[in-house]
């Protein structure tokens, strides 16, 4: 029952009490006014990563990307494409699940409340099992995909291999890089970019303002064309390339740069052409500029609806095959998200990180061959070739770099993965 009536009811059954209940309602008017007030306000960069917003803020703000830096559209094309979905007895397993995670028990609904989870939507055998909104999300909301954005990017540089645009992934960076030459990129290749190993000193303290990446928040802020690149070629260097594992959202966005200079295009454009168009998405998307008419931020910044997100998974899940025309077509090289998405040797030592996605920790056998690409404040794409399975989940955790939550999204991907087995 709302407030209006509520003192409706009271008026009728209390006449005595009508006088009050008029006074009453003024009373709360102007909290009630600031909360909406709160629900349509947005927050600035550096509140998000600080991670000082209020819930309703945080929401309007992930929901509203685009205001945040200058962005170009990824134009969607074609017929969209629907999805099938799972019979009623295969969605009742997801709503069924319950599951252990960190010495406590939980179920779906947990999940969805603890990690504060804005979309979910679980593709089995390409079928929706499970799709839900929360949080004043809806099909149409546009989501931001945070460092999601790198695994998309990591997709782009094979489709650039796989057109000859990109030669070897063995070549220097800098061959398609020209701003990089004669600084600590020298040497780097397109591999250890990919695989975060170029062994240039980085620190990624999302919430530190003395950190690179706050520091290079300062220069998205500041909105001057070629400063990222600029600011990274004179980074320091902490070991040699190929030997150290340093995770660097500045080397995801040299990404960007490469695959501008190989394709000539801007990193948006080459994203619609090559996939976005072609995928049957529902609706454009928007990805982050440096400057207006700068480079693309190929490691942060995309937003999209979460159906769309799915469809991406399934393309993955499809090792980068698509249907096109009525016949089928290699986007990629064949086996490469195999390659991608598996830990890789760096220095001698196994690094649970491939090329720009994260391979799923080892230790729960339902998770073999799975990937994730992953993003600050809970966001997940998950992909499960064996289990034929993706789960993208949106959401609005409270910190960028902490997990608040009793609830391990791994753990609740392996129920899911069991639940339809």
């Amino acid at each position: 029952m709302n407030l209006r009536s509520n003192c409706r009811l009271r008026n009728t059954t209390f006449p005595y009490l009508s006088l009050a209940a008029v006074l009453w309602v003024p009373a709360f008017a102007p909290a009630v006014a600031q909360q909406a007030e709160a629900s349509q306000a947005l927050a600035g960069a550096r509140q998000v990563f600080d991670g000082t917003m209020l819930p309703s803020v945080e929401v309007n703000t992930f929901s509203h990307s685009d205001t945040l830096f200058p962005v170009n559209i990824v134009k969607r094309g074609g017929a969209v494409r629907p999805f099938a979905y799972a019979s009623e007895a295969e969605q009742a397993k997801v709503k069924k699940i319950h599951f252990q995670s960190q010495g406590q028990k939980f179920d779906l609904y947990d999940y969805l409340a603890f990690d504060r989870v804005a979309g979910l939507l679980i593709l089995k055998d390409g079928k929706v099992a499970f799709e839900d909104y929360e949080l004043g999300t809806s099909p149409e909301t546009h989501w931001i995909s945070f460092s999601m954005a790198k695994s998309i990017s990591s997709t782009l540089v094979g489709a650039a291999i796989q057109q000859g645009l990109i030669a070897s992934i063995d070549d220097p960076v800098t061959k398609y890089v020209a701003g990089l030459k004669g600084g600590v990129y020298d040497d780097v290749s397109v591999r250890n970019l990919l695989q975060m190993a170029s062994g240039v000193q980085w620190d990624e303290t999302y919430t530190d303002p003395r950190s690179d990446r706050r520091k290079l928040l300062d220069l998205q802020l500041a909105g001057k064309p070629g400063s990222i690149v600029a600011y990274m070629k004179k980074l320091p260097r902490a070991g040699a390339p190929g030997t150290i594992w340093n995770y660097s959202t500045g080397e995801s966005f040299l990404v960007g740069a490469l695959i501008e200079g190989a394709t000539h295009k801007p990193l948006a454009t080459y994203l619609s052409e090559t996939l976005w168009s072609r995928l049957g998405m529902e609706r454009d998307a928007t990805w982050w500029l440096e400057s207006t008419g700068g480079m693309g931020l190929a490691g942060s910044g995309l937003g999209a609806t979460l159906r769309d997100y799915a469809r991406f998974g399934e393309f993955v899940l499809h090792d980068g095959v698509i249907e096109h025309e009525g016949r089928q077509e290699r986007v990629v090289p064949e086996g490469w998200f195999a390659e991608a998405g598996k830990a890789q040797m760096i220095g001698g030592k196994k690094v649970d990180y491939g090329y720009l996605w994260w391979p799923m920790e080892a230790g729960d056998p339902i998770h073999e061959g799975a990937f994730e690409a992953v993003g600050i404040f809970g966001q997940h794409m998950y992909i499960n070739p064996r289990e034929k399975l993706v789960i993208v989940v949106l959401s609005a955790r409270p910190k960028p770099d902490a997990d608040h939550s009793p609830v391990d999204d791994g753990d609740f991907f392996a129920a899911v993965a069991r639940a339809l087995q």
